[in-house]
């Protein structure tokens, strides 16, 4: 390990801090939702295909466009004479501008969008979807503004404050379901018919959502101030290097064109199981249960695979910038081993855990056995998703956008032909779930692509031993697994009526119990191994604790 890398690991440690007190209260946030208006309901589909408008631009605006150009450009610019202040004020104004035009003509579309992203609905909740975009959409623009602030901050080094605020967002919001569950009344499964939703359920429900992330987004102003920063809008854009940047942007804008193609297949397809609920009740996943299948599934790649990434990003921009390649790929493994150390394990236990934290949010055991089945198909794909994250990291710092848009290109065209495909022959009852097994195969093949692709521009990585680290987190995760698994048995497994699913109580008491057997087995065979990886985070998180 060079001498710079625990600094690395104690930035990725101070941002995975933050990530995990927001991730906690998002895990809370999610709950509260599906009590107030459940998981596998027309409302909570209603609402989770409006929610889910500005996020899907969100999650593509942080992995790719400003991600790709902000981070590089900026590096570059700390070294003019103003120390980059007049490179930042016309890029942020830029990027604020385009964010609220954008934020206008999505709101203005937003019946379309609805229809657009849905399938098969009833009129009463395409109308109830609608009334929920509205209020939803303007989070775009606090979106864009959190990420531009944010990055700015991160390529100064000052990446604690883009991880903690999304903790007052989840604080924001969460007041507003309390809120909601207290003057309404909660609602886990069902009964209360989406023709009942007025304004008054509607602008509390999503208009505490989009406060939540506008909240999130304003809050870094005050970080810009701490670090000597301050924003003045400067509207000449023209004759201050913003060429190279808005050239790489071409790449990541459509990167972004053709991911949202996929995800409106993805969501419009996953929108019609929710017509089986006429006659097989209410264990049929669709657009909701997804979501919150994805929100379990980013839980271990927020916390650690995004922390590393964005701490070794902008080392890995200097050093492609000096054409220092063997540092750059030391960089880049050092953060593909620490990534690959959380997620083997945590791609394993989640599956393990599956039910008993679908029970969390789903009350009946037909719901819970739906949205388990969900999260069981879609962690397949954690480990290489987080790799992907990392190797599209890689291209960025090498300031290559072209390639990251071709080996997604691949992934989305086969997610949607298989999309399709799946649509029109998976029974409605395990469509979603066939849904979430392609996403985890093409993101595979997208992987494997990216890698070939990546060797191909930079040279292999012989000597660097990450398949070797691979290897020894899987063979450490199979019996840590399998202890897991034997304890969640001795709770009496996951069936009907069983303890472990019983309660929301047992099920966490459960989880708790059998993901901490799991875990102390991993750490500890591990520890054994002598893995240098786990030595390293815990050399840093010591150092921090100390600190502290």
């Amino acid at each position: 390990m060079s001498e710079q890398e625990p600094s690395v690991t104690r930035s990725s440690l101070l941002m995975a801090s933050g990530t995990i007190v927001s991730r906690i209260l998002g895990f809370l946030r999610a709950v509260l939702l599906a009590a107030a208006i459940g998981v596998t309901t027309d409302a909570a589909d209603a609402f989770g295909v409006a929610n889910q408008l500005p996020n899907n631009v969100y999650a593509i605006i942080v992995g790719g466009v400003l991600n790709a150009v902000l981070v590089p450009q900026l590096v570059r610019a700390k070294a003019l004479a103003d120390g980059g202040k007049g490179y930042i004020d016309r890029f942020v104004t830029l990027a604020i501008t385009v964010f609220f035009i954008l934020t206008m003509i999505f709101t203005l579309a937003a019946p379309l969008l609805v229809q657009l992203y849905t399938s098969g609905w009833s009129q009463d909740q395409l109308a109830l979807a609608t009334a929920f975009a509205y209020w939803c959409l303007p989070q775009l623009f606090f979106y864009g503004l959190y990420s531009i602030l944010g990055e700015v901050l991160n390529s100064r080094s000052a990446f604690g404050p883009f991880m903690w605020a999304p903790v007052l967002n989840n604080v924001v919001s969460i007041l507003g379901l309390v809120g909601f569950v207290l003057i309404f009344g909660a609602d886990p499964t069902g009964e209360r018919s989406v023709e009942s939703w007025g304004l008054d359920k509607v602008s509390l429900l999503a208009g505490s959502a989009t406060l939540g992330v506008a909240a999130q987004a304003l809050i870094l102003l005050l970080s810009w101030k701490k670090i000597g920063l301050s924003l003045s809008l400067n509207f000449k854009w023209r004759g201050f290097g913003l060429r190279p940047a808005l050239r790489a942007a071409s790449w990541s804008l459509a990167m972004v064109l053709v991911t949202q193609i996929g995800g409106l297949v993805q969501t419009a397809v996953a929108s019609t199981a929710a017509s089986a609920r006429e006659t097989a009740g209410i264990g049929v996943a669709s657009v909701a249960a997804a979501a919150i299948a994805w929100l379990i599934f980013m839980l271990p790649h927020s916390v650690v695979t995004v922390s590393v990434a964005t701490a070794y990003f902008t080392r890995m921009a200097k050093h492609a910038s000096t054409g220092e390649t063997q540092k750059f790929k030391a960089d880049l493994t050092s953060g593909l081993k620490v990534i690959a150390l959380v997620s083997v394990i945590s791609s394993s236990l989640l599956m393990v855990l599956a039910y008993p934290i679908a029970r969390v949010f789903a009350g009946e055991y037909p719901a819970t056995a739906a949205l388990g089945n969900v999260i069981i198909a879609l962690m397949v794909g954690l480990v290489p998703f987080s790799f992907v994250y990392m190797i599209q990291r890689a291209f960025f710092a090498l300031e290559d956008t072209k390639t990251p848009f071709y080996f997604t290109t691949v992934q989305i065209a086969l997610h949607i032909v298989g999309s399709v495909t799946l649509g029109a022959l998976m029974p409605k009852q395990w469509l979603v779930v066939s849904l979430s097994l392609l996403t985890a195969t093409t993101i595979m093949v997208q992987g494997i692509l990216g890698y070939y692709l990546l060797r191909k521009k930079i040279g292999g990585f012989a000597g660097f031993g990450v398949g070797v680290a691979i290897l020894k987190f899987v063979i450490a995760a199979i019996p840590a697994t399998a202890l897991a698994l034997g304890t969640l048995w001795l709770f009496g497994w996951v069936g009907p009526g069983s303890f472990v699913l019983d309660k929301v109580l047992t099920s966490l008491l459960t989880s708790s119990v059998v993901g901490g057997v799991g875990l102390a087995s991993y750490l500890g065979i591990l520890w054994l191994m002598r893995v240098p990886q786990l030595r390293e985070v815990s050399a840093a998180l010591g150092a921090r604790l100390k600190r502290g």
